[in-house]
């Protein structure tokens, strides 16, 4: 019997940097265990090219990235998910369309490194918004997300995250 692939979508505005990372991050450690997807809700059009030499620094390239509207995982054909993790503050308080089996949220707020200049500081402010996710996403999927509550992943993932603020 085959475990079924846990799809994962992380959320934020623009879909250029944090969410990127996020969705490069579930996609490597979760080994294929876990498919993850990023959007959103005002994608600016473009990733952020600071993101992608980060994660290739970081041995995981991500050629296919490209940013894109959260519309398209609302949208009928669109994979069902599994759980979602917003990135951005902004995107965490924004009216969310209404998605197909009510997945598990939860929300992870990482410092926006997008703007942050000159390119120096934005490039080290990458590396943090990368070392913070990393952290959170090792610890997600390392839970026993098959035999888990929605209720318990949620806790689950809000503990995650607190720990890892302290």
């Amino acid at each position: 019997m085959t475990a079924k692939t846990i799809n994962v979508l992380v959320l934020c505005t623009g879909n250029s940097a944090r969410s990127i990372l996020g969705e490069a991050l579930f996609n490597h450690l979760g080994q294929g265990r876990i498919r993850a997807f990023s959007a959103g809700s005002q994608p600016s059009g473009k990733v952020n090219p600071v993101a992608l030499e980060t994660l290739e620094k970081h041995g995981i390239p991500l050629p296919e990235a490209r940013s894109k509207s959260w519309d398209e995982f609302a949208a009928p054909g669109a994979p069902d998910i599994d759980y979602i993790f917003t990135v951005c503050a902004s995107a965490a308080g924004e009216a969310c369309p209404i998605w197909p089996g009510h997945p598990t949220t939860a929300h992870w707020g990482i410092d926006d490194p997008a703007h942050v200049e000159p390119l120096a500081a934005r490039r080290t402010a990458f590396e943090d918004a990368y070392r913070k996710l990393r952290q959170r996403v090792e610890a997600f999927v390392a839970l026993p997300l098959e035999s888990l509550s929605a209720a318990e992943v949620a806790a689950a993932a809000k503990r995650i995250h607190q720990e890892s603020e302290a």
